[in-house]
């Protein structure tokens, strides 16, 4: 049973380089680093209106999937692949999360969407939460160290949707590397050894 790695953002080049597109920001340098060839470059897959590649994590395969639906029907591309909750436990979600400092990432599993309309949507679609997710911070962070979350419907749409500022972009490629590192560890090893390294930082 392959791993499958969805990146969560909206399509779109106004949409690019935007916060709410972190996870699809992430997925991408995950995808160039473990998947080569032909098959590893994204290609449209019309049946569940994704882009697609596929490659290889130590010994296991792995399909990387960036739906093409806006972020909050992001499970009407995942449900299709996930069907059971054994297909879950090999199913890693990355998203973004401005209840975290950017910079932060944190490995969970099995949790509830916290309120995060495209995690919503995939638990709705896969009937469970019994998942791997990556929450991928994207708030600028207090001097003690929290997050400076905006308040305000208003103000946190305009936040996520903002575009990604230079040093946000530098911080996020240092954050991409740990991802890379962490999606390895977690299929060479377990997911608990992962969740215990790189949550601890």
């Amino acid at each position: 049973m392959p791993y499958i790695i969805v990146g969560l953002g909206n399509p779109g080049a106004e949409y690019e380089n935007t916060r709410h597109n972190v996870g699809r920001i992430v997925l991408e340098a995950i995808r160039k680093e473990f998947a080569k060839g032909d098959e590893g470059e994204f290609k449209f897959n019309k049946k569940i209106n994704a882009q697609v590649a596929e490659g290889k994590v130590w010994k296991e395969k792995v399909q990387f999937i960036a739906p093409e639906t806006f972020m909050n029907n992001s499970g009407k591309s995942v449900g299709s692949l996930v069907k059971s909750a054994k297909a879950a436990e090999h199913l890693i979600i990355i998203y973004d999360d401005f209840n975290l400092p950017l910079g932060r990432m944190k490995i969970s599993f099995n949790r509830s969407s916290g309120g995060h309309n495209g995690l919503e949507s995939i638990i709705k679609a896969v009937k469970t939460e019994g998942f791997v997710r990556f929450r991928i911070g994207t708030a600028p962070e207090k001097a003690n160290g929290d997050a400076k979350v905006p308040h305000g419907d208003d103000k946190v749409l305009k936040f996520i949707l903002g575009p990604l500022k230079d040093d946000e972009i530098k911080e996020l490629k240092k954050v991409s590397k740990k991802a890379i590192e962490a999606v390895e560890m977690l299929i060479k090893e377990s997911r608990e050894k992962a969740m215990s390294v790189y949550n601890a930082g």
